[in-house]
This record gives C-alpha cells, structure tokens and sequence, in this order.
C-alpha cells in the first residue's frame, strides 16, 4: 500500500513540474518574452539535479498529449512538438527504471497522435520508434547517442559523430569570437575515455534494473576496476544492448538478465579493491558534452576539408548498397552482365541491356540518386543510417550570408560527389543554422549593393515554419552577444552553460529538415566569361550608374513622380520570365520595363503552401511604375552598353560586376542526372523532387514533411 505522505509528495512534485510544463507552452507564443529557452532549460537543468523526477515528468506530458488530441479541429497542434520532444529528451535522459505501466501509457498515446496532419505525425512517429526502443531496451538510447558523441569505440556499434561549428567572420567581431570559442570548445575539456565508459555502464544498468542496482556501491565498485576491465565491461554492455536491439520485445527478458550478470560480475572482479574505499563520486544523468571544433569559416572550400579528413578516419570497413548497385542490371534479369576480369578495370561503370542496346550508369550518380530516393516518402532513411556508420554536423552561425555560403559550399560538395563518390559511402551530414547578427535593423551602408536590412530573412522563416525552433535557437544570437559583453567587462560569474546546452540539445533533437531550395545563376560578363553560382535566399542586380535613385526613393518612400528623376530616352534593362499564373500555368512574358534594377527574393512552398517560387520587385526610374511579379525563370540583360552589378544573399563577399546578363532558374540536383533510363528509374523519376535543396535540420520539418523521419538512433 502506497503511503499517503507519499502520495502528497509525488502530487507535489507533479503540480509543480506542470506548471514549467504550462510556462514552457506558454512561453512559444508569448512575443514580449526577449529571451526565449530559458523555461526549458531549467526543466532540462532540474531533471539533471533530481533524476526521480523523470516519471513524474511523463506523466505530465502524456496528459498534455492527450488534452491536445481532445482539442477542436479548428485549433492548432502547435503545442504538440515542443511535448513531444521534451518527453524524448526525458526519457533518453533519465537515469532511473520507467515503470512498464508508464511506458505502456505512453505507447498507447502515441499511437493516437499518428493521425495527426504532417508535420506533428511525423515527429510523433519519431518519438513512438524511441520510446519503443527504451521499453524493449532500457539506456539504449542514452547508449547509443553517448558512445557516438563521445566517439567510445566498440565492436558492436560503430556510430561516431563530429561536430563542426563554423562562425561567419562578417558577424563575428574579435570579442564575439574569443567568447564562443572559449564556450564551446569548454566541452573538449572532457574526462578520460574510461571513465566515460564507466558513466555508459552506470547509466544502462542503473535504467535497466531500477531499485535492485545499489548506484552509489557500483560506483566505487567501477572506481577500484582498471582501465583494461571498464573496458570489458564497456564492451559487453554494448553487446548486451545491441543483441536486444536486434531481437526486439522478444529479447527484453534476455537483454535484463544480462544485465544482472554483468552488474554481478563488476562486484565479483572489484570485491578486494572495493574494501578499501569509501565513498565514490555520486552518480549523474548529465549527458556529457560533445567534442566540438570551432572556427571561423573564411573560405567555403573549409568544409569539403573538413568533411574530407573525417572521411580518411572513415575507413573502409563496409560495402555499401551503391557499391552493390553499381555492379547489378536493372531490368535484363542478369545479376553480372559483366565478368569479374572486366569490372576490374572499371568498377564504377555497368552495362545494361535495353532494346538491343546498351548503356552505361555510373555509380556515383546512382549514390546521390539513392539518397533522394531514401528521404523520398516511403525510403527508408534508417537503413541509409546503417550504411554509413558516421555522422559530421555541422552547425552554421550568422545570418543569411552564412546560408549564401553553406548552400554554394553544399552544392559544390554534391557535384564533386555527383562525379566521384568520397564522403557519401562514407557520411552522413546534417546541416544546422543558428542565426546571429551585428548589424541593427535600421543601419544600412549606402556604399556596398547590398542592403543590410532583413539579414535574418531566413531566421524568420525558419521560426514560423517551427516555432519551437523560434523559441530555442533564433534566440540563440542574444545569448551570444551576452557571453561577448561578459568577456569585454570580465565580469566574474559561474560558468554559463546555456548556449552550449541549447546546442547540444538542438542537435539531439532537430532531426526534421526544412528544404530550403537553391537557383542557379549564369552570369556572362562582357568579356564573355561565364561565371555559374548558387543562391538561396536573395539576389539583387542593378546598373550601379542609377543606385542612388533607389537609395533616394528608400530614404524618401512617399516620393512618387509622374516624371522620372532622370531623363532616360530606352529601356536600361531586358527581362524575360516566366510568370505563375493563379491557375498556376507558366507564361511566358518578354518585358523591357523602364527599370535600373531588380531584387529577388526566394519564397519557400513552405511559407506559401504552393510551390517554391521567386519574387521579383523591380527599381523603375520613375517609382511609381515599380512592379513585382512572382517567377520560376528569368533572365536579364543590360541594355545601352551598359553592365549589372550582382550580389548574392545580401553579401558583398559575393558580388560580381560587369554582368551583361543574368540567367536565373531551379538548381537541379545533380544526382538526378542519369543517363539510363532503367524501369525502376523511369517510375520513380515521375515522383522524384529533381531541384536541390539545403536541407537545413529543425525540430519540426515542414508541414508538407513525411513520416518518414532520419535519426540514426532509433531502429
């Protein structure tokens, strides 16, 4: 019989943690808060202080589920992620056993909200396959995401991370800088491996036994081993792990009484050392910071390095489903149309056999034509996981210049890839942005063809796309221009760790991707050379001659003259596009508009609900006759002889002058460029998504997302 005291306690503790539970939902639509992520934060710091309250803690967050699958149709789930998210996290956490009841509980609600409309269906699908795997295999979670993170080497799981956080030195002063460096880069400063080791073992058996595993004596027990059997042990519970992963529900039984062996087998082999001490180091459900490796990004080709070298530490110790495809005929029905002798000297080229002829497919292609193939509704993202054993995140800070920079990096990375498979067999990259800026809204500087103004254009999207990603990490900036004034004022304090546990918790937890997409630019110079480049978020081109009519008319907006500030006897620019129509129909139009500029701007299908389109305004002579329109194509030409000054994403890093003419259009991903048309092909190539985007990784994913979701913890 449960005691009454006891009773009134754990109400206590509930009612107090749904209050955080209320202020946390509260806080995501509340815009007078400055500093969002703060509630969260402390619910995250006070399960780490006080692990028991972990389950009371599920138990307030499936009753908030289950009041949002009560609500009116005509309400928003919104709500519904930042629940969702916080119970992974408790649960991945949480140091002590989940009782069978609790998880049942949990199970069943979340298979409720699978009825949900995307994006809340597919986040609920990636917590359900969680939570799943912690019932069947308690600490499996906390197993797999510590070895990666901390890059623990083991025979049975060989998942390995690196985190890479590259600062747009446009951003980032000498102050700033120093501050984040010293921040982040506190997390290299971790214990030794084998007492990480000991923390894994600590926390699976601690999770798998609950109240028949003695912490504090397990403690000393594991202090007085050496380094050689923490090791043993280590390995063995990764096995033991790794075998009840494999065998589902059905191996639960056998996973538990493993545990039970190896838990008495640590008191056995430290039973004469453990005489002699007294009281070892109290126990913790702190997850440790990764390693992570910061610098300021200067030149784009940094990245392709970086993810270069960690593919070298790869290996190559597996066979990867490209590799396989790349020696296989579609649809001749014949495994090898090819001799082993033949392959030899060609290994990535396979011949198939099609209407008495024949045609040749490369292999690399055929990786990249694979990975859309897998984030493609109904893939199977988890599988791609298993084949590349290595995970590089790499975490942006800046505004939208530094997403000018990721997304040109990005594409050249998937060419080069497109030709010669190095990183794709090899990694996994996941791509995250946290937005910082230095520059106010109301400066601008008149002497660069780029506006300041609206630099976060993307960190809004992105935030009312996933409000919960507005909530954590779009108020990430005014956290780190605090750390920099605290280093210029050397204002002594307790170490903050805010930032550096917001981004390690956005890494655990934004596994949904929103698409941001990319166009392709040609620009012909007037002497003729051609220059090819990317955008994702702007473009501006304009004849540099008239500038200042548009700084005038920005400075003076109620301006609008019937008579052009400027006698101008032709047209200074040709343009022809393509429009969309509200029927959605593309037309065709050939305009010569008394214009001097254009600037472009992406919309995202994400925030239009429709399609992924361009809007065009265009900077007329006379104001009056400015007009904006919403494109696919377009191209422009400067007209009189004379030239356009171009600049990409708002940065004056990536403006080119002398344009005679712009040619603007969807980037096209270039693993979709194949060659053979095989059956398979031909019928997913009518479903295939063929322009490129930057898959830039939230907490929700957009609201056109599949279930399919891409953590590479979860089986």
């Amino acid at each position: 019989m449960v005691d009454p005291t006891t009773r009134v306690a754990f109400s206590t503790v509930e009612s107090s943690l749904n209050n955080m539970v209320q202020a946390l939902l509260k806080e995501m639509s509340d815009q007078s808060v400055w500093e969002k992520g703060l509630i969260r934060w402390s619910l995250q710091k006070k399960l780490e202080a006080n692990p028991s309250c972990s389950v009371s803690l599920i138990r307030v967050l499936v009753k908030e589920l289950d009041k949002l699958l009560q609500i009116d149709k005509a309400r928003s789930y919104t709500h519904t992620i930042p629940v969702l998210h916080t119970l992974y996290y408790v649960v991945m956490q949480s140091g002590v056993m989940i009782p069978t009841s609790v998880y049942q509980t949990v199970y069943e609600c979340m298979m409720k909200l699978l009825i949900l409309p995307s994006p809340y269906s597919g986040v609920a699908l990636s917590t359900l396959r969680s939570i799943k795997m912690e019932m069947t295999t308690p600490g499996s979670l906390y197993h797999r995401r510590v070895t990666a993170e901390q890059n623990l080497k083991n025979e049975h799981l060989t998942l390995q991370e690196k985190v890479f956080v590259l600062a747009d030195p446009a951003v980032f002063s000498a102050p700033m800088e120093a501050a984040v460096r010293t921040h982040l880069e506190a997390s290299s400063f971790l214990t030794d491996v084998s007492t990480r080791q000991k923390n894994v073992v600590l926390h699976v058996l601690q999770t798998g036994l609950g109240t028949t595993c003695q912490s504090s004596k397990l403690t000393q027990a594991l202090e007085a081993l050496g380094e050689h059997m923490v090791e043993t042990y280590f390995q063995e519970v990764a096995l033991a792990v790794e075998k009840s992963l494999k065998h589902g529900a059905g191996g639960c039984a056998n996973y538990l009484t493993r545990l039970q062996h190896i838990y008495r087998d640590i008191f056995t082999a430290s039973q004469e050392e453990r005489t002699k001490l007294h009281q070892g180091p109290v126990f913790s459900t702190a997850m440790p910071y990764p390693e992570i490796n910061f610098l300021l990004w200067r030149d784009e080709e940094e990245l392709w390095s970086l993810l270069a070298n960690l593919a070298k530490c790869c290996g190559s110790n597996s066979t990867t489903v490209d590799e396989e495809d790349s020696v296989q005929s579609e649809d001749s029905g014949i495994e090898r149309d090819l001799q082993e002798s033949d392959t030899s000297t060609n290994p990535t080229a396979t011949f198939t056999r099609r209407s008495a002829f024949k045609t040749i497919k490369t292999a690399h292609e055929r990786g990249l034509m694979s990975e859309k193939r897998d984030a493609f509704p109904g893939g199977s993202p988890l599988s791609k996981e298993d084949r590349r054993r290595h995970t590089a995140r790499v975490v942006v800070l800046g505004d939208d210049r530094v997403l000018g920079r990721l997304s040109r990096a990005y594409h050249s990375i998937r060419e080069r890839e497109s030709k010669h498979l190095i990183l794709t067999r090899k990694l996994n990259l996941r791509l995250y942005y946290i937005p910082v800026t230095d520059v106010a809204p109301s400066q601008s500087s008149p002497d660069s063809p780029c506006e300041n103004e609206g630099r976060l254009g993307l960190a809004s999207f992105l935030g009312n796309v996933d409000l919960w990603y507005n909530s954590n990490i779009n108020s990430l900036g005014a956290a780190i221009s605090k750390l920099a004034r605290k280093s210029v004022h050397r204002e002594p304090a307790e170490p903050d760790v805010f930032l550096l546990d917001t981004l390690c918790y956005y890494l655990r937890c934004g596994t949904q991707t929103v698409n941001l997409p990319l166009y392709s630019v040609k620009m012909t110079r007037s002497s003729c050379d051609v220059v090819e480049e990317v955008f994702v978020s702007h473009l501006e081109a304009d004849i540099p001659e008239f500038r200042h009519l548009k700084e005038k008319f920005s400075k003076e907006p109620s301006v609008c003259r019937k008579k052009p500030l400027v006698e101008v006897f032709h047209s200074l620019i040709s343009v022809n596009y393509t429009e969309i129509s509200l029927s959605k129909r593309e037309v065709v139009k050939r305009e010569a508009p008394m214009a001097f500029g254009v600037a472009i701007t992406s919309e995202p299908a994400a925030s239009t609900s429709g399609e992924d389109h361009l809007t065009v305004q265009f900077h007329s002579v006379n104001p009056g006759n400015n007009t904006t329109i919403q494109i696919q194509n377009i191209s422009i030409r400067a007209l009189q002889h004379r030239t356009l000054s171009v600049c990409l994403d708002k940065d004056s890093r990536s403006t080119y002058t002398d344009v005679q003419r712009v040619e603007i259009s969807p980037c096209l991903h270039p693993g979709c460029g194949i060659g053979s048309r095989s059956t398979r092909e031909l019928l997913f190539s009518k479903y295939l998504d063929k322009a490129m985007h930057l898959p830039i990784s939230t907490f929700t994913g957009e609201p056109c997302a599949s279930w399919c979701t891409d953590n590479a913890y979860c089986t």
